[in-house]
């Protein structure tokens, strides 16, 4: 087995660099080092844990236009996105710094004949498995909460951004971070597992496929760890006969092609109640054809190329077996004859059960129309996946709507009439096959600590 990994520009499919994974011992040493760092580190404030992080999340605003370039460059991730991702990632360090202190403060409980205590502390090292598509938000999403909560943190990030994974190592260390409380691991993937199985590392945290994440959860359940997963999604986004097409329209186009389509809470299934079905599908093949791929570092680009060639193939097998099975192609479903891994906008219609494009998991600018007779159905479709991790609707009928998404829906996440991603303040994560656990919203905080009860007699 070759010792070295080469990151490789999609949008090009020539090697960029290639790094070189390390040993066995050198990542028991690894291991080792980041625990002893949590002895020391778990004692720290969170004032200062909190200074930290806000450096953390300015330096990565500060030096956007390298990191937007190296995400471009590494992923195809459109580069006028790319600032929006590092932003993210300042907001989420600020926030948790800020709240830490309230939400993993010790809390006072009723007891017979005295008073107690609910404490909530860091219990160790915490291992992150992480995906490309949002090279730093992944990693930043698990790593500051638990940074701020008092653990220490090993990243195993997806080896076409390793370049990126660096460039955080490096952030951290210019902000001040103690050595080893952040380390990342150049380790291949059979290496993971003594990770996973080593008696100083306390939790898993996994963002990925449905698959990879039940083999993470069984290896980590197999050494009674506990493990966070946010796994894929086909979201469905609802349009209600009441819906402002235009707005629906809009949010459900950029909702198909940011980040390249490649987006676990991306609109995938788009779920148009039969009255206004036509009027919608029309409107939406209209603005999805305008949406043209080219070159990502360019500032005009909308849609970028599909991060890897097998990621690139296997969509447009997905797409094929759909119209196999009966999917109507509107536009796109075309390998393009061309340099990079690029894929076109792509809309099918007479979408039904049984198709990748109904069942699955899309990850790419592919959008599945379906048609249901009215809004009883347009739910029972939406919940009518192994998924649920986020989800939409849009209807003017604003309470309706609420009522819907709060009671009916049945996903970790719902957007009204517009579409959004992760909030800092607001909990992150799924149900079903889109995984456990949340992150974000000071949930992410409380995942991996030990709330302990003390009990005294007064």
């Amino acid at each position: 087995m070759s010792n070295s990994v080469k990151t490789i520009n999609p949008a090009t499919g020539k090697v960029i660099r290639e790094f070189e994974t390390i040993s066995d011992q050198q990542l028991q040493d690894k291991i080792e080092k980041t625990h002893e760092a949590f002895l020391d580190w778990k004692q720290r404030s969170f004032d200062e844990r909190g200074a930290l992080i806000r450096k953390v999340g300015d330096l990565l605003v500060e030096n956007q236009d390298r990191l937007s370039k190296l995400i471009t460059e590494e992923m195809g991730k459109p580069i006028n996105q790319a600032p929006g991702e590092l932003q993210l990632c300042q907001g989420i360090c600020h926030y948790s710094a800020d709240n830490a202190a309230s939400f993993l403060a010790d809390e006072e409980r009723d007891l017979p004949g005295g008073r107690a205590l609910v404490s909530h502390q860091p219990i160790g090292v915490i291992f992150g498995i992480q995906p490309w598509n949002f090279p730093f938000y992944q990693v930043i999403r698990y790593t500051i909460a638990n940074l701020m909560a008092g653990n220490t943190v090993l990243l195993k990030h997806a080896p076409n951004v390793w370049g990126c994974a660096e460039a955080l190592e490096d952030i951290f260390r210019e902000a001040g971070m103690p050595e080893n409380v952040f380390n990342v691991l150049y380790i291949q993937e059979d290496q993971a597992s003594q990770v996973t199985e080593h008696k100083r590392v306390r939790g898993v945290t996994f963002t990925g496929s449905a698959a990879t994440g039940r083999k993470i959860a069984a290896a980590a359940g197999e050494h009674l760890k506990k493990t966070v997963l946010e796994l894929g999604s086909n979201d469905a986004f609802l349009v209600l006969e009441d819906a402002d097409i235009d707005k629906a329209v809009d949010a459900c186009v950029t909702g198909r092609i940011n980040n390249n389509g490649q987006t676990c809470v991306a609109a995938k299934r788009f779920v148009v109640v039969d009255a206004v079905y036509e009027q919608f599908r029309d409107a939406y093949l209209a603005k999805m054809k305008q949406v043209e791929f080219g070159d990502p570092s360019d500032e005009n680009t909308q849609l970028g190329p599909i991060a890897r060639e097998d990621l690139r193939d296997n969509l447009h097998a997905q797409v094929k077996e759909s119209i196999e099975k009966g999917a109507t192609c509107l536009t796109g479903g075309e390998v393009p004859d061309r340099e990079g891994y690029f894929y076109p906008v792509t809309v099918l219609e007479n979408v039904t059960p049984g198709m990748p494009a109904y069942d699955g998991e899309l990850f790419g600018p592919v959008a599945s129309l379906i048609r249901a007779k009215d809004e009883a159905d347009a739910i029972r479709i939406a919940n009518d996946s192994v998924y649920g991790l986020g989800g939409g609707i849009f209807s003017e009928d604003e309470k309706r709507a609420e009522r819907l998404a709060r009671d009916h829906f049945d996903t970790g996440m719902v957007s009204i009439n517009g579409y959004y991603i992760a909030q800092p303040n607001l909990p992150f994560g799924g149900v079903k096959d889109s995984g456990y656990g949340r992150e974000h919203g000071g949930f992410g905080m409380r995942e991996f600590v030990n709330s302990k009860s003390l009990m005294i007699a007064q």
